[in-house]
C-alpha cells in the first residue's frame, strides 16, 4: 500500500494475501491483525459507551443515531423471519455482523492504512480484506442457519432438506442435492463477494494515489466518499443475506409423506355450531 493523502513515487504495493509482519512463537501475525484489534476495541468500547449512555437517558446525537439504525435493522429482521421470537433470537447475531463488517470497512479507507510500513510491510491492513475473515464471518452465518433450521425442524427433520429417499420420492432426491450445492455456494458467494468489494476497494485508492501524484488530496476525497457508501452498502448486503438464509431453512419443507397424503387430510377442520344441511 501506498500514502494515500500524498503523491508518491514508488510502485504500488498490492499483496492479494494478508502479510505477515513477525510471529509470536509459530503463531504469525499479519497486518490485517493489526488493524482487526483496533476494530475489536472501537466496536466493544463504542457498545458498552452507548449502553450506558442509554440507560442514564441520553440523547444526544450519536446515540439517536446509533438506535435509529438498530431498530432499522431490527424491524428488517422482523418483516423477513416473519416471526417476532425467533427474529429477535436471531437479531442480535446479524446486527452484530453489520456492525463488524462497516467498522472494518471504514477502518480500511483511512489514510494511515498504507504510509506505516514495518520491514517494507504495510503495518495495516483492513480486516474484512483477508479472505480468512470474510469466509470465517460466512461460515457463522450460515452455521446459524443450520442451527436455527434444526431448531425448528429437528435434527433429522432439517437433514431431509438434503437427504431423501430417491425410489419414493426421486424428484425430492434431486431437489435435496441441489439444496445442498447451494448451501456451499452461499458460503462461497458470501465470502468472496465481501472479499472482493473490500480488496477492490484499497486497490482502487491506491492507484488513485499513485495516478494523480501532487493531485491526490484532490482527487481522493471523492473516492473515498465512494467507498464509505459501499461499505454500508456491503455490510447491509451481507446482514440480509444472512437473515434471508436463516429464514429459508426455518420455513416449512414438505417430503414424499406430505405429498401422499390425502387432500382431505391437509384441508384445516372448521368447528361448526350446528349440522349442516
Amino acid at each position: 500500500m501506498i500514502p494515500r493523502l500524498f503523491a508518491v513515487e514508488q510502485t504500488p504495493h498490492v499483496s492479494l494475501p494478508a502479510e505477515e509482519l513477525f510471529s509470536i512463537g509459530n503463531f504469525p501475525i499479519t497486518n490485517s491483525m493489526t488493524l482487526g484489534i483496533i476494530s475489536y476495541i472501537l466496536i466493544i468500547t463504542t457498545g458498552l459507551w452507548l449502553a450506558k449512555s442509554i440507560q442514564r437517558g441520553s440523547k444526544n446525537r450519536f446515540v439517536l443515531f446509533m438506535q435509529w439504525i438498530f431498530e432499522m435493522l431490527l424491524t428488517t429482521v422482523e418483516e423477513v423471519m416473519g416471526d417476532k421470537k425467533r427474529a429477535r433470537q436471531l437479531a442480535p447475531l446479524a446486527i452484530t455482523l453489520f456492525f463488524f463488517i462497516i467498522t472494518n470497512y471504514y477502518l480500511g479507507i483511512l489514510p494511515f492504512v498504507g504510509p506505516v510500513t514495518y520491514n517494507g510491510i504495510p503495518f495495516f491492513r483492513g480486516l474484512a480484506a483477508d479472505l480468512n475473515v470474510t469466509f470465517a464471518l460466512a461460515i457463522i452465518s450460515m452455521v446459524a442457519a443450520q442451527v436455527y433450521a434444526i431448531k425448528v425442524h429437528g435434527f433429522f427433520g432439517n437433514a431431509t432438506r438434503y437427504l431423501r429417499n430417491p425410489f419414493k420420492d426421486p424428484a425430492g432426491a434431486f431437489e435435496g442435492i441441489l439444496e445442498l450445492i447451494a448451501e456451499f455456494s452461499r458460503l462461497t458467494a458470501l465470502s468472496l463477494r465481501l472479499f472482493g468489494n473490500v480488496f477492490a476497494g484499497e486497490v482502487l485508492l491506491v492507484m488513485v494515489a499513485f495516478l494523480t501524484q501532487n493531485f491526490s488530496p484532490i482527487a481522493l476525497p471523492f473516492f473515498m466518499v465512494f467507498e464509505l457508501f459501499i461499505g454500508a452498502i456491503q455490510s447491509y448486503v451481507f446482514f440480509m443475506l444472512t437473515v434471508v438464509f436463516v429464514s429459508l431453512g426455518t420455513m416449512h419443507h414438505t417430503t414424499d409423506d406430505d405429498h401422499s397424503k390425502p387432500a382431505e387430510a391437509k384441508k384445516p377442520i372448521l368447528a361448526s355450531g350446528g349440522n349442516d344441511s
